[in-house]
């Protein structure tokens, strides 16, 4: 008789080598799917940035648009922006104009 313990031999078994590879495809999706949500709530937050800012440039241009309506606004408009002058007045000019 041998008194020698012989090195165990490891099988695999199927059964263990198939949940393995379930496992691993579960993971994958899982990271895959994360790395979609995260781009997802990236763009959403770059969304919602462009959004506030179009908000803050529409509420500027309601508030210019109901300037417009009064007479001291655009003859102010008219003199700075336009160069305009009254009747009988002469315009004041530096030399600092392009």
């Amino acid at each position: 008789m041998n008194n020698r313990k012989r090195p165990k031999k490891y099988r695999v078994s199927w059964f263990f080598l198939l949940l393995v590879i379930i496992v691993g495809y579960f993971v994958s999706i899982l990271i895959s799917q994360q790395v979609y949500l995260s781009q997802v709530s990236r763009d959403q937050a770059a969304a919602e940035a462009r959004l506030q800012a179009a908000q803050k440039e529409n509420e500027a241009l309601r508030q210019e648009k109901e300037k417009l309506n009064e007479l001291g606004y655009i003859e102010k408009i008219a003199r700075e922006e336009l160069g305009m002058t009254r009747a009988g007045e002469l315009p004041y000019t530096t030399g600092s104009r392009k």
